[in-house]
């Protein structure tokens, strides 16, 4: 009986080796993350810090530090996309050049996204079990950014103190606020329809949250991404208090925010403006324009398939 030779097919092992050379050669051309000198590293508490450090410096600092199958191609492409992209959003490694008061923003942006399984990615997480944050780390991070400075406390019974007087209806003002992204004050909202009341966590504050005409027409029926004219207005208090009697009451005023959709105008920021005003003074808040990436930054995180829009009354 003949036995069987196996003639190894050259045409195949030609394909198979050129594949291996030219994946070789890829490896050594992929994208490089560049780590710059740090200027101004975040000043949390070491037990703060330790979080920061296990689950988010990776991406969102001047210290990352791939792996060697990080560095593999195809997905050498994805890790560097990640890493400018969590950088762009904000850079623990440049803290310092951030605004206190945008800084603040930014912390509970991070808790926000811990607490809804946003951060860190799911992909990340994948490859790096060990950057997953426990719920006795997230209360961690919950109890440091309750203890901030500067939030407001703001007495409403000062009110007259503010650049409006009072028919005894509605104020009326005698300088009317405008939003360095150019949306003026306004307290027409009140006669809006109310899209949701919700509590937060970041020290009990209370929200109601308004929406235009159009908004509303929009979400009746289901009209995402929203027309341009659409409106929400969120006006928000301090940690909520309860009286004598067992009422839960909203605590001092703090702020009224603006939601635009033009998207034109506001194309950077996918087609939404955005304006907080402070206090009974409704002092605009954000000296540049930024304060408005920081804003659309934290909705493309958490609601980015709702056209960026929080509080959409379910059916």
């Amino acid at each position: 009986m003949r036995k069987l030779r196996y003639k190894p097919n050259k045409k195949f092992l030609f394909i198979s080796a050129s594949l291996i050379i030219i994946y070789v050669i890829l490896q050594l051309t992929g994208p490089e993350v560049i780590n710059k000198p740090h200027e101004g590293e975040i000043n949390v508490p070491s037990n703060v810090s330790a979080i920061l450090r296990k689950s988010c410096y990776d991406c969102h600092s001047n210290q990352s530090d791939p792996t060697w199958y990080d560095k593999m191609m195809p997905a050498s492409y994805l890790v560097s996309h990640d890493i400018t992209e969590a950088r762009s959003r904000f850079n623990l490694s440049e803290w310092s050049k951030i605004p206190s008061g945008q800084q603040q923003v930014l912390l509970w942006e991070m808790v926000n996204a811990v607490e809804q399984k946003k951060m860190p990615l799911s992909r990340y997480l994948a490859v790096h079990p060990n950057a997953a944050i426990s719920p006795s780390e997230l209360a961690i991070l919950k109890d440091y950014v309750n203890t901030l400075p500067g939030r407001s406390k703001v007495d409403t019974a000062k009110i007259t103190r503010s650049p409006y007087v009072s028919d005894g209806k509605t104020l009326i003002s005698t300088g009317t606020p405008v939003s360095i992204t150019g949306i003026a004050y306004s307290d027409s909202y009140k006669s809006w329809t109310v899209l949701s009341v919700t509590d937060k966590f970041d020290g009990g504050s209370m929200r109601i949250v308004y929406g235009n005409e159009i908004m509303i027409k929009a979400i009746k029926n289901n009209q995402i991404p929203f027309p341009d004219g659409a409106q929400m207005v969120k006006v928000v208090w301090g940690k909520q208090r309860e009286d004598a009697e067992g009422n839960v009451l909203p605590g001092n005023f703090q702020n009224v925010q603006f939601m635009v959709k033009d998207s034109k105008k506001y194309k950077s920021t996918e087609g939404w403006g955005f304006a907080k005003f402070d206090g009974p003074d409704l002092k605009p808040f954000g000296k540049t324009v930024a304060f408005a990436t920081t804003c659309i930054n934290c909705h493309k995180l958490l609601v980015a398939e709702n056209d960026f829009v929080f509080n959409i009354p379910t059916k």
